[in-house]
């Protein structure tokens, strides 16, 4: 049987000598083992779920598996599924191949609809990877290319203008931002419909309201951009990478030097620093405490719970991935 989603790399790497994986991978052991990479980066976020996800992929370049569309379509997932991971974890040149990989595997399929659903879900991934890693055209020039299309499901064509927005705030290009952002809304008004691929069950009102907060940053509207993000990140079940919005809600309220806002927001994150699985809200955090370390008239009650969280995210990071304060 396939190894369960609670447990660790070792249980992997024991399948090595033993049955735990055939000799010969079909496209189901491939989906299962996309889902455990999948239910570990929602439980306990990206970072510990690369380890995990890096062994997979070792695993299956090891074993032989069949030729086909099928296996070429549960391949292009796994590989998916693994970029998004990496991504989250910013071990980022490994996630671009991967993109790259699943876009090229996904093209295999004689299902050219599944094929284009799969698609859509990468090149959406790629997108938000090129913003974030401060290549805003070429996220540009990826999500302009797919909302160009005239097929394009209301939930997809919400997420492209959600994608599209973004590199405009990127770009400081404020009309066009807002602009993408109101068709965003708009389309997510409507409510799902029955196109929608499975794959944007994750694209739902929190999704929305925080990227509608990180793009009014990026615009350098800090007042809007934490109202949208304090709503985002308010406590709700959701993937673990979602405590993203609310470090990024405290880097936004301490790059503006509101210091009352930033050591409320300091305080509840602190206990959870630890199990914060997301490598990105990690650096985002460390943001925020550069902010409070260079500012100026800083509480001296905002600065001790500061050196605190300072202290926590520097026993939380891994050896080989400072916390960037």
């Amino acid at each position: 049987m396939l190894v369960s989603p609670a447990e660790d790399g070792p249980a992997l790497q024991r399948a090595h000598g033993g049955d735990v994986l055939p000799r010969l991978l079909l496209a189901s052991d491939i989906t299962a083992l996309t889902r455990r990479i999948i239910d570990l980066d929602v439980k306990v976020g990206a970072r510990r779920a690369a380890r995990t996800a890096t062994r997979i992929l070792q695993e299956v370049e090891r074993r032989p598996r069949p030729e086909g569309s099928e296996a070429s379509a549960a391949l292009a997932e796994l590989f998916q599924v693994a970029a998004w991971t990496l991504f989250d974890a910013e071990h980022h040149a490994q996630a671009r191949l991967l993109h790259r990989q699943a876009l090229a595997l996904s093209r295999r399929h004689a299902d050219r609809a599944a094929v284009e659903s799969v698609e859509l879900l990468i090149l959406s991934m790629m997108s938000m990877q090129e913003e974030h890693l401060g290549r805003p055209g070429q996220a540009l020039r990826i999500s302009s290319s797919v909302l160009a299309r005239t097929d394009l499901p209301p939930r997809v064509r919400a997420i492209f203008h959600v994608r599209e927005a973004r590199a405009h705030a990127r770009l400081r290009r404020r009309s066009p931002a807002l602009r993408s952002l109101r068709q965003a809304e708009e389309l997510f008004q409507d409510g799902p419909g029955a196109q929608d691929p499975q794959w944007a069950w994750w694209f739902d009102r929190t999704e929305l309201l925080g990227h509608h907060g990180l793009a009014l940053a990026a615009l350098g509207d800090p007042e809007d951009a934490a109202a949208f993000l304090h709503e985002a990140a308010l406590p709700a079940a959701g993937p673990a990478y979602r405590v993203l919005f609310a470090t990024e809600l405290t880097r936004v309220l301490a790059r503006a030097g509101a210091w009352q806002e930033t050591e409320a927001c300091l305080s509840r994150l602190a206990g959870s620093v630890p199990s914060i699985g997301s490598a990105r809200a990690l650096a985002s955090l460390s943001s925020a405490l550069r902010h409070v370390e260079r500012g100026r008239s800083v509480p001296r009650g905002l600065r001790d719970t500061a050196r605190q969280v300072t202290q926590l995210l520097e026993h939380t990071t891994e050896p080989g991935q400072p916390a960037r304060l």
